[in-house]
């Protein structure tokens, strides 16, 4: 009795241990971070630096605002394509498909979301690009090079398509069978039921699972540095430039690092991108927590 309450106590223990090691794991990489971009507030206020467009690091100059700018505006083109065909999918598969379609939907599903991103980068640059170039920009500008933002967010629209599928079809599918079985009894249609019935009861993880496919969006790199056109200016319509902030970190990382406080000015920018993540994430915590709390 005594041996199996002290293996309760030490299985206990160790568990509380690497719970807390991952926590001070996230607290010790924002803290790394904030020294390494430290000495870049010895010449530029915090206001400097997220809200000046004045990107030049020949002269000192580190205005992260058409950085900021153009990772906000690909992620929301990539989360408004995407959230649609996903719900829509996943609600056919969740509430319409037959087993047999299921089967083969599946696993070409996880195909698609193990694929690396670089795969991704590469169908956007010879499809996405020469389509927006040649074909769509023309009905609105005069000239487009094709890598532009539009393409960057279609691109990361179809990286994440997967993972929302996935989280939506695991949201509804929680749904209790009686629900739906008493929608109909009373009269009401499939969708009715789904409408009404189904979307109505899982809209808090809904939005929790947008929340965790828009920090999995804001981190993306590869794909997005070979579809955006890399122009450190704020984007003026879908078929300027941009350059994200993750694009911005692996294109200018270990080169021109002699320059006076410009690995700073790229550890701030990682910071940026730390600190808008970890946030998406806490809010999806809380979300999910209260989903939980009013379902017990």
């Amino acid at each position: 009795m005594r041996t199996r309450v002290l293996k309760d106590k030490i299985a206990g223990g160790v568990m509380f241990f690497l719970t807390i090691s991952s926590l001070l794991l996230v607290v010790i990489m924002g803290v790394g971070l904030f020294l390494k971009s430290a000495p870049v507030f010895d010449e530029h206020s915090l206001g400097d630096l997220l809200f000046s467009s004045s990107w030049k690091p020949m002269k000192g100059e580190f205005g992260f605002l058409p950085f900021i700018m153009g990772t906000i505006w690909v992620t929301v083109i990539a989360v408004v394509m995407a959230v649609p065909i996903s719900l829509l999918t996943a609600i056919y598969l969740a509430e319409y498909a037959r087993p047999v379609t299921r089967k083969y939907v599946f696993p070409a599903l996880d195909i698609l979301a193990a694929l690396p991103s670089v795969i991704y980068g590469v169908w956007g640059t010879l499809l996405i690009v020469p389509f927006i170039s040649d074909w769509l920009a023309p009905q609105f500008v005069d000239f487009s090079t094709g890598y532009t933002m539009l393409a960057a967010g279609i691109v990361l629209g179809v990286m994440i398509l997967p993972l929302l599928v996935s989280l939506f079809i695991e949201i509804i599918t929680s749904v209790q069978g009686e629900l739906r079985e008493a929608s109909i009894s009373l009269g009401a249609t499939r969708w009715q039921t789904t409408k009404l019935v189904v979307i109505r009861n899982v809209r808090p993880g809904l939005a929790a699972a947008v929340v965790l496919a828009v920090s999995r969006a804001l981190g993306e790199t590869i794909a997005v540095l070979m579809v955006c056109g890399n122009l450190p200016e704020i984007p003026r319509s879908l078929f300027s430039a941009c350059y994200p902030i993750p694009a911005l970190i692996a294109n200018n990382y270990g080169e021109m690092l002699s320059l006076p406080h410009y690995e700073a000015a790229l550890m701030f920018a990682a910071l940026i991108l730390f600190v808008v993540v970890l946030l998406f994430n806490l809010i999806s915590r809380v979300v999910l927590y209260r989903i939980e709390k009013n379902v017990n």
